[in-house]
């Protein structure tokens, strides 16, 4: 009882941190959301500079560490005479990581409709808009939920590297608890990998929900 009433003080700054990696999450997350449709669309359009450029972004982001992304933003901008704070470097580099990666899923989403749904639209005089829009980001929406949810995950566990640029999120706080005493070590690592596996989840089980609310009826 004694070590739990002990492990328990770790929590108040530990949840500290959790809020910060939250907040990281969701505005990285909400920025990547539209770069991926926008880098998306951008790979699928008829102009070849605007697939070229879209191209151009996706294999860069995606080709290169995260980690130096972040730090070229934090650390070299500066000297070029742009200043980000931790926050925005954080958002920014994440954000644009993962819209890379997330770009792709649209694409292949879209792609993965069936090419009938589209010549049944035209049969119908529908516009290029109205097609997209009605027939086929319906559709390719219900391929694109599995793997923005795992994209989701896979960026709440990348926020630990904003730790590396001072911002105080959860990895930050464990870190600077376990130097005020290195001999908690364990109970500090295994408090937050608790908090980090129930974000996690929690994020699983959202993208669960909204999985089962677009395919009511569906399927």
């Amino acid at each position: 009882m004694a070590s739990i009433i002990s492990t328990l003080d770790l929590l108040p700054p530990l949840l500290e941190g959790a809020a910060v990696t939250i907040q990281i999450t969701g505005l990285s997350a909400g920025v990547a959301l539209v770069l991926a449709f926008v880098a998306g669309f951008g790979r699928l359009s008829k102009y070849s500079p605007v697939r070229i450029i879209t191209a151009f972004y996706v294999e860069v982001f995606r080709g290169t560490s995260l980690l130096v992304q972040l730090f070229w933003l934090f650390f070299a901008l500066p000297m070029l005479g742009i200043e980000l704070s931790p926050m925005a470097a954080g958002v920014v580099a994440l954000a644009l990581n993962y819209g890379a990666y997330g770009s792709e899923v649209v694409r292949s989403s879209i792609l993965a409709v069936p090419k009938g749904q589209t010549e049944g639209a035209i049969a119908l005089n529908m516009t290029p808009v109205q097609r997209m829009r009605r027939i086929i980001l319906p559709q390719a929406f219900m391929i694109m939920l599995p793997a923005f949810g795992n994209l989701l995950i896979e960026l709440l566990k990348g926020t630990s590297l904003v730790s590396l640029i001072t911002l105080t999120d959860l990895t930050f706080k464990g870190m600077m608890l376990r130097t005020f005493d290195i001999s908690r070590t364990p109970e500090i690592f295994a408090c937050m990998l608790g908090i980090y596996f129930v974000l996690a989840y929690s994020l699983t089980l959202a993208v669960r929900w909204i999985e089962r609310k677009v395919t009511a009826g569906r399927v």
